[in-house]
């Protein structure tokens, strides 16, 4: 199959794309060369995506150096958090559960860029953003379901004014071809997530939703709704 490369890497004015929820080396080395940003690895049993440290790894080692591996965990222990990324190759962890403040420091000074995940609907809520200093970026979504994640549950995507002008903000939830557009005019985040959006099963993506998906967010930016002139910050 050949693959279109909808885009390589980041500019100053797209926000940035990640897939999120893939479970084999061949679909995420895919979504890279059409022009994510960043995918995202689940270590979570419960989840139908839910990963072995030896299919992480697997993943991990595919990525061009440009496409960054993020292992989106809920409440797990720090250290073993440490050792799984020891082991499977990622320098980024997404804290999805109830983590406090003080986790995200710990692993932030142990070397790991951390996101952490804050919800319009559930605690730990969007307005606690300021305590959590540390965290390299957040990710924001309803935080509704039987799961910590989405649960393709879509929601209004608006983001409180100047809750986060210090850290990038990543917007979640309910995202696919069709909403993405909606979701980054009500929003304006500096990157995207998308997990269910693009799947033909649960972990297992439909490279189609995806060109699809990278399409409409690179589509976006070029109507001037996403403002040309701005500068994002990097997160992946």
């Amino acid at each position: 199959m050949t693959t279109e490369i909808i885009s390589a890497g980041n500019t100053s004015c797209r926000p940035q794309v990640k897939i999120c929820g893939l479970t084999r080396p061949d679909e995420a080395l895919a979504c890279a060369r059409m022009g994510a940003d960043a995918i995202g690895l689940v270590f979570y049993p419960r989840s139908p995506r839910h990963l072995t440290p030896r299919q992480a790894g697997n993943i991990c080692r595919c990525l061009p150096p440009d496409v960054k591996p993020v292992a989106v965990c809920v409440d797990m222990p720090s250290e073993e958090i440490l050792a799984l990324a020891a082991e499977c190759g990622f320098g980024t962890v997404q804290l999805h559960g109830r983590e406090t403040p003080e986790k995200v420091a710990r692993l932030a000074r142990a070397g790991l860029r951390v996101i952490k995940a804050l919800f319009a609907n559930r605690p730990p809520e969007m307005t606690l953003a300021p305590r959590y200093e540390a965290a390299a970026a957040f990710l924001v979504e309803c935080g509704q379901g039987k799961l910590p994640g989405g649960n393709a549950r879509a929601w209004d995507w608006t983001l409180p004014p100047g809750l986060f002008a210090r850290q990038p903000v990543i917007l979640a939830g309910g995202l696919a071809p069709d909403t993405v557009r909606r979701a980054l005019r009500a929003g304006r985040p500096d990157a995207v997530d998308v997990s269910s959006g693009v799947e033909r099963s649960p972990g297992r993506k439909d490279l189609q939703k995806v060109r699809a998906f990278l399409s409409a967010v690179k589509g976006e930016t070029a109507t001037g709704c996403i403002d040309p002139n701005r500068s994002l910050s990097r997160i992946f």
